[in-house]
């Protein structure tokens, strides 16, 4: 367990006391409290939230002048009234002092607590520290007379209010004031990229810093925080502007690189995904990753912990991961926040770690197939909104931290997303465009993860074609998620042939771009599309998961789902089964299906057309907005629909009707689904979740048989493992079970001997069953299992076991067993 470097993010608060002394002390108490996880990394760095980057802006070169700085709680820069609060009085309506008396800051002050900051992080953690500075786009943190009275023609964004964010591709006014890198003042015309670049050249050189931060999607666009953009209004999508926005954005880069060539940059990233800023605000990230621009990629977006969107962190980060401008990423973490009265562990997390669980589960694959990690932390932030570093927050985040990067990720994970990081691109600036699909893609997959899909492992297309020319057993355990390829690809070949070789692929989006091979390999042909409500009906196969909603009408918004549903069964045959079927006036569609053929290997295909269930009328936000489960079937369930038939069954067990009639009135509520991700870790499975609505149950169901989580009870309901699960929850699973029925348990047990022999599960319940056991790496030769063994656990009945590899990986299978099956190694 290494990491590159963990960072600390700070705001000046905790330094309000101008003495050296206490600068020194507060510094000590800072780095001591991330010790332990800190220990781990071979850089410790200070991410210094010195203002909202105006500081940069402004900066003269003289160190005796004074900034502005975050001292605030709220909105620093109030942009309009809120009619929900005539009287003016919450944080986004006007900011309030976070002290009576904040310090004043020269710049001076902030050069040397930049080398304090160095000096003391060193003296305690035995590491090289860096230092960065923050550049800022919105109105938050610090009051800005650059950008809000002197020059808001930059502020080109309306994420929080009208002009309010700096667009990365704005162009100054010109004016007469003296700053370091313009002492004559700003000329006419200049860009953003060209003022701050020279600006942080003096800034970052005169003050010691080592990097500086790009906050809030700054650099990626112009609406970060928004599903509308550049391009996309909303209404529709206007791809003649692509290439000019796309050089407009790249221009930025530039322009910073060459007036600041060589400190080191750090991006935030926007809120969303690569085909989401793509088909809004043609962001061009392929572009910016291979540019040469010396930059890290984004981490995963804090946002879900404002609104509880987890698929759409996992979605986003995932796409941004997919590849890399460098052979390192960041996870981030948000611990506190320092301006909006809120501390996110303590408050909305509530002190459950889902946020850490899920998104660690995350993992990239490279070419040669290897599992590639993040291998940077940073905490957004040590301290609180009055400057406060409670020791309550990283003594207990640490330790899930910690237990994470122990059981990390070393192989694909059971679901793999192929990711069509290069491709996307080419659909948004080819001729002619396909915005509509990259739209469609993402903001597709989010949706089907926050309905349940484990997704959370990605290789891009490219990678994909490699890992399976070069090392193919790498994915071989492994169901693949891909959009549907488009025609004449090397990808469209691969999943093809993956499939052929015995592979389980699960395909998604339109199929009039697909080849005439893999439209025959699905038994589809290409129809009349068509839009609106469609009434559902399933296969029998597919009714446990049909029945979770109670509608089964299905409202397909074209604008919003790459065009109408447009695919067909070509012909009947024993080999396809339609799990889900669209019908609308007469007129009928394929909205899901699977595939086998006998020459396949055991290979098996499943496709589903894919439906963004939102309101069309509900663009104006920053995400779309699903629809209510009584106006429309979610059509990114269907997902869960197909995958269970290749083998991986996750069923959400929600109150009756006549449980809920007890206590509410008129229909049940709403339950929010679980979100469930699985990654490997030394051949075991490492389950993860999330649950909104703890009256929620989970029902699953592998290839393997049913998974028994280690440390739980489970009830088992026609050969599913049952769970009531808490709010956030992680657990080992190395056994499966196939039984029908009947309470089962896998739990730990004491050694209790000095032998070979380190671990002990105890698997109670078992009648009749056949039982897969997942041995961890090297630990083959010391495998027992003992039927009915008491303690000291040396005796007991050997059951009859065959070792097997084969595409799910190694393990150990007992047929028959009754009884308690004790398992040492």
């Amino acid at each position: 367990m290494s990491l590159k470097n963990v960072t600390l993010e700070v705001s000046l608060k905790p330094f309000n006391d101008a003495s050296e002394e206490a600068t020194r002390e507060t510094s000590r108490r800072m780095f001591r409290q991330w010790l332990p996880l800190v220990e781990h990394a071979d850089t410790v760095s200070v991410m210094l939230w010195t203002a909202d980057g105006s500081e940069i802006l402004d900066y003269g070169g003289d160190l005796d002048a004074t900034f502005e700085w975050c001292y605030w709680i709220g909105g620093a820069n109030p942009r309009a009234a809120n009619p929900a609060d005539p009287e003016g009085i919450a944080l986004h309506s006007r900011p309030y002092l976070f002290t009576e008396h904040p310090r004043q800051f020269t710049y001076g002050d902030l050069k040397r607590l930049v080398e304090i900051l160095k000096e003391v992080g060193t003296e305690v953690t035995g590491k090289p520290v860096r230092v960065g500075e923050t550049f800022d786009p919105g109105p938050e943190f610090a009051k800005s007379s650059f950008k809000y009275e002197r020059h808001n023609e930059i502020c080109v964004g309306g994420t929080m209010g009208t002009a309010s964010f700096v667009c990365c591709y704005g162009e100054l006014k010109g004016d007469k004031e003296h700053y370091a890198g313009f002492p004559e003042g700003i000329p006419e015309g200049t860009t953003i990229g060209t003022f701050l670049g020279r600006q942080s050249q003096h800034f970052l050189t005169d003050l010691g810093f080592d990097f500086l931060w790009l906050s809030n999607g700054f650099g990626f666009g112009m609406e970060t925080w928004a599903l509308r953009g550049a391009i996309f209004d909303g209404k529709s999508f206007s791809p003649a502007r692509c290439e000019e926005v796309r050089d407009k954005i790249l221009g930025f880069w530039h322009d910073f690189r060459k007036e600041c060539p060589d400190f080191a940059l750090e991006t935030r990233g926007t809120n969303l995904s690569t085909g989401m800023d793509l088909s809004s605000d043609a962001a061009p990230l392929k572009d910016i990753y291979r540019g040469g621009f010396g930059m890290e990629p984004p981490p995963n977006s804090p946002w879900a912990a404002l609104n509880g969107d987890f698929g759409l962190e996992l979605i986003g980060w995932m796409s941004h991961i997919a590849e890399l401008p460098a052979d390192s990423y960041p996870f981030r973490f948000y611990t506190h926040d320092p301006w909006w009265k809120n501390s996110p562990w303590l408050d909305r997390y509530g002190r459950e770690p889902h946020d850490i669980f899920l998104p660690m589960s995350v993992s990239r694959l490279r070419a040669d197939g290897s599992t590639h990690l993040p291998s940077t932390i940073n905490f957004l932030s040590v301290d609180d909104s009055w400057g406060k570093m409670p020791e309550v927050v990283p003594r207990e985040v640490t330790c899930h931290l910690l237990n994470t990067l122990e059981t990390a990720p070393d192989q694909a994970a059971p679901l793999v997303w192929v990711y069509p990081f290069d491709e996307y691109h080419d659909m948004v600036y080819g001729k002619p465009t396909r915005i509509d699909e990259v739209f469609f893609g993402d903001w597709f997959m989010r949706g089907a993860v926050n309905n349940g899909l484990p997704l959370n492992c990605v290789i891009s297309t490219g990678n994909f074609v490699e890992a399976l020319k070069t090392n193919p057993a790498a994915l071989a355990s492994s169901l693949l998620v891909s959009p549907v390829p488009e025609a004449g690809s090397e990808w469209s070949q691969a999943i093809l042939r993956f499939v052929a070789e015995g592979g389980r692929a699960l395909l998604y989006g339109p199929v009039r771009y697909a080849e005439d091979e893999l439209l025959a390999a699905l038994n589809l042909t290409v129809a009349e599309p068509i839009e609106g409500d469609f009434e559902l009906s399933f296969a029998e196969e597919a009714e446990p998961l049909s029945t979770e909603v109670g509608t089964r009408t299905l409202f397909h918004p074209g604008l919003f789902s790459a065009g109408g549903m447009e695919a067909a069964v070509k012909e009947r045959d024993e080999q396809t089964v339609e799990l889900a079927v669209a019908t609308q006036g007469g007129q009928r569609r394929t909205a899901a299906l699977v595939r086998e053929l006998p020459q396949w290997k055991g290979g098996r295909i499943a496709w589903v057309r894919g439906t963004v269930s939102c309101d069309p009328e509900r663009t104006g936000g920053h995400l779309l907005i699903p629809l209510a489960l009584e106006r429309s079937y979610p059509g990114e369930r269907l997902m869960r629909v197909a995958l269970a038939s290749l083998g991986y069954e996750i069923l959400l067990s929600k109150p009756t009707q006549q449980e809920f009639a007890r206590n509410f009135e008129g229909n049940s509520p709403e339950l929010k689904c679980p979100l469930v991700c699985v990654s490997r870790h030394s051949n075991g499975f490492v389950f993860a979740g999330y649950t909104p609505n703890t009256n929620v149950r989970l029902s699953l169901r592998f290839p393997q048989g049913a998974p028994l989580l280690t440390g739980y009870e489970t009830t088992l309901v026609e050969g599913r493992s049952t769970y009531s699960m808490p709010r956030a929850w992680r657990r080992e699973c190395r056994v499966f079970v196939e039984q029908e029925s009947g309470e089962v348990g896998c739990m730990l047990r004491s050694a209790s001997e000095v032998l070979d022999k380190n671990i002990r599960l105890a698997v109670s319940g078992l009648k009749q069953a056949t039982v897969r056991f997942y041995p961890e790496e090297g630990t083959r030769d010391r495998v027992q299992m003992l039927i009915d063994a008491r303690y000291p656990y040396l005796k007991g009945k050997a059951p009859e076991v065959t070792w097997h590899s084969d595409r799910l990986g190694e393990y150990l299978e007992a047929q028959d067993v009754t009884g308690e099956l004790l398992i040492s190694w």
